[in-house]
């Protein structure tokens, strides 16, 4: 009989552990999202451009900042001090699935020869 009960517990356990998650379902890789959105939520005073401050202000960038303001420097491409939409769209390459990039391009097949 104690054998039974054992058993039992330890197959309860177990199944209750299998529906266990650390994460919601579909949260295992960091979701990028559109990046227009992405931009309007750090453009705080809506002027069409990405002040340092406004880019150090997100929560990401608090993490490191000084990581965060290299990242803006490489994002601002003629140096005036401000990331526009465009800017901040070619510093974010997104992969769509099938491995085409943002140009629609997708990779070589491999050569099967090689």
């Amino acid at each position: 009989m104690k054998s039974v009960i054992f058993t039992l517990s330890a197959l309860a356990i177990a199944t209750s552990l299998s529906f266990a998650q650390d994460k919601p379902a579909g949260q295992d890789k960091p979701q990028r999202g559109n990046p227009e959105e992405s931009f309007k939520k750090l453009d705080k005073n809506s002027d069409g451009a990405l002040t340092l401050d406004e880019y150090k202000a997100s929560p990401r960038a608090q993490k490191d900042p000084a990581k965060a303001e290299a990242s803006y420097k490489k994002m601002d491409k003629n140096s005036d001090n401000k990331v526009t939409l465009e800017e901040y769209k070619a510093a974010r390459p997104t992969r769509r699935p099938g491995g085409a990039d943002q140009g629609g391009n997708t990779p070589p097949p491999a050569d099967p020869a090689k």
